[in-house]
């Protein structure tokens, strides 16, 4: 542990630098913007985020903090019933909610702190969005380091997990940070595939987890949200007013209003999920697919796919295109060849993991 200690950096003191304004969304002079959710509801905060990626000026690179209460957070593709312990959340009040990115489950309560990075798609990196939180974490003496897809670390230990979206103009890219997260409830609510954790040579999901606090007991979400925008305005050269968010914002933006009704909806939160009379499961380094399949007179019905991929259009292309398909290994072939072709694909980059998916499923089904 203490090899991953650092020297503390002077106090942080954004002094006057820190205006907030109280639920007003409007642009300043400034080339960067900020905003800070004082909200805990998930649905809010997710629908804020989809506002953001869908509607709000793209112009002026982004960043949004924020929290939740007691909630499971699964990605757009993965399925509820496998991935969680409804009934261990449904008596203890804890939420589900799906996001619309990719990747895979995670329970958040007040001690993780969320943010989100928006950019245009042509100005997108992760790895510059990771250096911000990175240098925000050395203001408290840690040393954290990029792991795997999508992970920081602490002595080899995840602090902070990551999924992206993108659009043709935007780009996205929203984070988890373990400040002082309950680590047994990881345990109690989330069901992990076995699969996953022998790729990582791990035995629970509690084995490979820690809270920061644990490397320094005075970080907490104020000082590490301060942090992060203090990094966010060296990175980008310029400081901003902090805007603040509140429930009244529905009221304000009815675009709001219609996100938080629909990532609420019983139906995208659970899905209807039909009883599948094939099923197959396979581990790819990209990420975890599983796959069923309501087969009949020797064709592909139905076929939903469930995936931690941070591709969630190419698993929704790839769904599409096998719907109706011939279960033969050419038919299935051309199918996914075709699939490379729609818009729903993120990049060229899917191309090869299309291809992998592919070889597997034609020796597979």
């Amino acid at each position: 542990m203490l090899s991953q200690l650092i020297p503390i950096k002077n106090p942080i003191n954004l002094n006057c630098r820190l205006i907030a304004k109280q639920t007003v969304l409007r642009n300043f002079h400034s080339k960067i913007r900020v905003l800070r959710s004082n909200q805990n509801n998930p649905f809010l905060n997710l629908a804020i985020e989809e506002w953001l990626l869908k509607d709000s000026p793209v112009s002026k690179p982004t960043l949004y903090l924020w929290r939740n209460s007691p909630t499971v957070v699964i990605g757009k593709h993965q399925n509820p019933w496998k991935e969680c312990n409804l009934e261990a959340m449904r008596q203890n009040g804890v939420n589900l909610a799906r996001r619309e990115s990719g990747g895979g489950a995670v329970f958040q309560d007040l001690g993780n702190t969320n943010f989100t990075f928006l950019i245009r798609r042509k100005d997108f990196s992760k790895e510059v969005n990771n250096s911000i939180i990175i240098r925000a974490l050395s203001h408290f003496g840690i040393k954290a380091d990029v792991s795997g897809r999508n992970d920081l670390t602490v002595d080899q230990k995840k602090i902070s997990g990551s999924a992206y979206k993108l659009t043709n103009e935007r780009a996205f890219h929203h984070g988890t940070m373990l400040m002082n997260v309950d680590l047994k409830a990881l345990g109690k609510y989330l069901t992990v595939n076995k699969l996953k954790l022998q790729s990582k040579g791990v035995k629970s999901v509690r084995s490979r987890v820690s809270n920061l606090i644990e490397y320094n007991k005075e970080i907490e979400h104020e000082g590490f949200c301060k942090a992060t925008i203090e990094e966010f305005w060296k990175q980008y050269g310029d400081h901003c007013e902090i805007e603040t968010i509140g429930k009244e914002i529905m009221k304000k933006i009815p675009k709001i209003q219609k996100y938080f009704n629909h990532l609420k909806d019983w139906d995208w939160r659970f899905g209807h999920t039909p009883k599948f009379n094939l099923e197959f499961e396979k581990k790819f380094d990209w990420g975890l697919i599983s796959i069923g399949v309501v087969s009949s007179e020797g064709k592909i019905k139905k076929v939903k796919i469930f995936s931690d991929s941070l591709y969630p259009g190419m698993i929704t292309a790839l769904e599409n295109c096998l719907s109706g398909t011939e279960i033969n290994k050419q038919k299935l072939k051309n199918a996914i060849e075709n699939a490379k072709k729609s818009d729903l694909v993120e990049n060229s980059n899917c191309f090869p993991l299309m291809d992998q998916f592919c070889s597997w499923l034609v020796t597979t089904i």
